[in-house]
């Protein structure tokens, strides 16, 4: 029963070993472990700022890196179209050239086959002109031979003019 109640000797030395031994750790143990703590503190806080710098850094460079991708496309774009609007223009002008050349050679051709079917009709009309004069003389030279043959001819083609 001693321990449940206790003596006053007894209190007075456990006070006087708890004084001592709260002095001797304020003394030489508190401080070190506060400044411990202090410093573990301020690490800690350091830390916890150069993690918020460098995030607030990394969505700077991500940021800048997707604003990069994105001028990067458009102007990859710009130069895709660029070049597909050079090549229909290119396209375009050669289907032109092709075109104004083949009609050029098409009229060459039309000029030339013209000229070509005047100068046969022309030697046609030519041969026919001498087969005809040619035949004429004879069938005249053959009919014409005797005064009545010339006479009935004469008749024949004064008929034929009043009918025209």
């Amino acid at each position: 029963m001693e321990l449940i109640t206790p003596d006053f000797g007894l209190i007075f030395w456990q006070l006087i070993v708890f004084g001592i031994l709260f002095f001797l750790l304020a003394k030489f143990a508190w401080k070190p472990i506060i400044q411990s703590l202090a410093e573990r503190e301020q690490s800690i806080d350091e830390a916890i700022k150069l993690s918020e710098t460098t995030r607030a850094e990394m969505a700077e460079l991500k940021a800048g890196n997707e604003q990069l991708i994105a001028s990067a496309r458009a102007e990859r774009d710009a130069l895709i179209k660029q070049a597909k609007e050079a090549s229909d223009a290119m396209i375009s002008q050669a289907k032109l050239d092709a075109q104004t050349a083949a009609n050029q050679e098409i009229e060459k051709a039309r000029v030339a086959f013209e000229q070509e079917k005047a100068s046969a009709v022309a030697a046609i009309r030519k041969e026919a002109a001498t087969l005809s004069l040619d035949l004429a003389e004879k069938v005249l030279k053959s009919q014409l031979k005797d005064k009545a043959a010339q006479e009935k001819l004469v008749t024949e083609w004064m008929a034929d003019v009043k009918l025209s």
